[in-house]
């Protein structure tokens, strides 16, 4: 296995003209027709002697042209399927076909593929188009295929990197994870797991809560950390800006290394990111990082789908699995040494199913030691059945309504906000609450858009309404705000629903309308998601009658006369309920335990009853502390 590739060439026809990487898989490049069209028995014989992913492509000079192959591909492929577009990824040979329905792109058991793959020699890929245009959508995939002789020299590295020494045998090894934030505290996720041969971040956000200063950051001045180039890869578990937050600052500083994560996590992420640069710039502050160090990130981004297996350095191996919290959201399982050590590094996770997505998974081939979050990880963070949640928040808008008010709801631009706009669209379909318009402000409108077009991470029921043609993110009740002055015409006009960004009213439209709408006590606002304590929206949420809007920056006063409403089983993170159960009922059962992710006294709480139930070690690490895993 010293070199993977002369081995594989060894195996096969001298028709190989090339051999590289992408990233831990392998991509055999051919200047004969013929073997590239029947080759693919002997590339599988291969690929059972190493167990690594073999792909067989064409040389460039043996392609179709671009003309021909485009209309070789509008020919194969029904009308019905809707192509919006086709992008050719000329250094890797590859095409990518964007459709609506990408199902029928890809014919009964793969066979309009074969068909342009045969006829053109292209390797045709297929990506479903959003239902909801966006701009900044395509804007983001574009940069995947910008200047790809970089991308392509990229992975070629990483995977070099990943079998330069590379060795099974070889189980002389140590295992340490240290906290550079997330301990005892929500927010600024950020973990460093380290062996005599890898460093790799998981997660390396902010601290939403607070606008400025060092508890806003993780520690990355540390000598653990040590240059930046000496970290091998950074795993994103989702896109929350308290794990994704600061990724593209580490571009900003030097970083050249992949980010591993999940297609819609790679899209919203850098959505998010786009807005954490809009909003500095709103506030005439200098923004962290500008657009170029976000299209770094994306273009150093390494995307797996759910159960797809990866090494990533040359001891580590990871897969994904659904965290059930947010769109593309996982569950990280890190085979270490070969086996020498399994970790899961759950993040933040949902164990209760919901109208987005289904629950998180907790069965694995491995584990030893597990993280897992503590946000309402307190006695007192029970939360309520989801029915009874939601017939509450249907009462407190109907009475709402009938007093001519308008009702705000906060959310968070990801996850959340889209959990409410199927509650939402649900309850005006079936009557529970009367039709009104539902106005969408902030990125809500994009980030919901992505949601669109990655039906295969949502849940079973939701994916099912769109292959039906029955989309409930485009229903007509949505309206779309994007301008001031359409602001001024929701906050002057009749009984609503909004749904604002950002969910601790920390900034963007949500604190606009908040000032409009907080002087009428016929006005409601609902909390649903986790308010940090020195949030705007945590004061609101604990009754002052006078708050203070960028308190930090001696903003202006508001008077609180609206009604305000907080609704815990709204939350898209586990109750202390099912973080119990998500443990309970792990298979197998693991050794360890760390809690992170939630205020202290919520991370003491929990770590106590699960070693009293289970009878499993459990730790609460307080930032900058590291534990020897093995």
């Amino acid at each position: 296995m010293t070199d993977i590739l002369k081995s594989i060439k060894d195996e096969l026809p001298k028709v190989i003209s090339d051999a590289i990487f992408e990233g831990a898989n392998i991509v055999l490049y051919t200047n004969d027709k013929e073997f590239f069209r029947t080759g693919e028995p002997q590339i599988k014989a291969v690929v059972e002697k190493i167990k690594k992913r073999v792909e067989l492509r064409a040389d460039q000079a043996l392609l179709a042209s671009q003309e021909e192959t485009e209309k070789t591909i509008r020919e194969l492929v029904p009308a019905e399927a809707e192509i919006e577009n086709i992008i050719f990824d000329v250094q890797r040979s590859s095409v990518i076909i964007e459709a609506k329905r990408p199902g029928m792109v890809i014919g009964k058991q793969g066979s309009i593929l074969a068909g342009i793959r045969s006829s053109t020699l292209w390797a045709p890929a297929v990506q479903r188009s959003p239902a909801i245009p966006s701009k900044i959508t395509e804007k983001i995939r574009s940069v995947l295929y910008a200047n790809n002789n970089y991308r392509k020299k990229f992975l070629n590295d990483i995977g070099k990197k990943i079998y330069a020494d590379w060795n099974p045998e070889k189980m002389d090894m140590w295992v340490r994870l240290t906290y550079l934030g997330s301990g005892r505290q929500v927010g600024r996720s950020c973990l460093l797991l380290h062996t005599p041969k890898s460093k790799v971040l998981l997660d390396c956000g902010i601290n939403p809560g607070i606008a400025d200063g060092p508890e806003r950051f993780p520690y990355l001045n540390v000598p653990e950390v040590g240059d930046l180039n000496s970290i091998d890869a950074i795993i994103l578990s989702h896109a929350h800006t308290d794990h994704s937050g600061l990724i593209p600052y580490l571009y900003k500083m030097g970083y050249k290394g992949p980010v591993y994560m999940t297609a819609p996590t790679r899209d919203i992420s850098a959505l998010l990111a786009l807005d954490f640069v809009g909003v500095a710039y709103k506030q005439a502050s200098s923004p962290l990082f500008k657009p170029e160090d976000i299209k770094e990130m994306v273009r150093h981004s390494i995307c797996l789908n759910y159960g797809e297996v990866s090494d990533i350095t040359p001891d580590i191996r990871i897969t994904f699995y659904n965290a059930g919290h947010v769109l593309g959201s996982c569950v990280v399982h890190i085979n270490i040494g070969n086996g020498l050590h399994n970790f899961v590094y759950s993040a933040d996770t949902n164990y209760r199913r919901t109208r987005l997505l289904d629950p998180a998974v907790n069965h694995f081939p491995r584990v030893e030691t597990v993280t897992m979050e503590s946000t309402y990880g307190s006695k007192n963070d029970v939360l309520p059945p989801r029915k009874e949640v939601d017939e509450r928040f249907f009462a407190v808008v109907k009475e709402t309504i009938e007093k001519k008010g308008k009702v705000l709801l906060p959310e968070l631009g990801l996850g959340h906000s889209q959990e409410t706009i199927l509650r939402v669209e649900e309850a005006i379909r079936t009557g529970k609450i009367p039709e009104i318009p539902v106005y969408l402000d902030g990125m809500l409108w994009d980030i919901t858009a992505i949601h669109t077009a990655y039906p295969d991470f949502l849940a079973s029921s939701v994916r099912a309404q769109i292959f039906q043609d029955n989309n409930p993110f485009t229903s007509q009740i949505f309206k779309r705000v994007g301008s001031p002055a359409e602001r001024k015409e929701v906050i002057e006009g009749g009984p609503c629903i909004i749904i604002a960004t950002s969910g601790m009213l920390t900034g963007g439209a949500s604190v606009e309308y908040f000032k409009q709408l907080a002087d009428s006590p016929n006005n409601t606002i609902i909390f649903g998601s986790y308010q940090a304590p020195s949030s705007l929206g945590r004061a609101v949420q604990e009754g002052n009658p006078v708050v203070q809007i960028d308190k930090q920056f001696g903003g202006e006063t508001v008077e609180v006369k609206m009604r305000v409403e907080t609704m815990y089983g709204l939350s898209a993170h586990s109750g202390r309920n099912e973080l119990l159960q998500y443990i309970s009922r792990m298979n197998p059962k693991p050794k360890r335990v760390i809690l992170n992710h939630g205020e202290q006294s919520k991370c003491l709480d929990l770590a106590s009853t699960i070693y009293k139930q289970n009878r499993i070690e459990t730790l609460v690490p307080r930032n900058l502390e590291t534990l020897r895993l093995k």
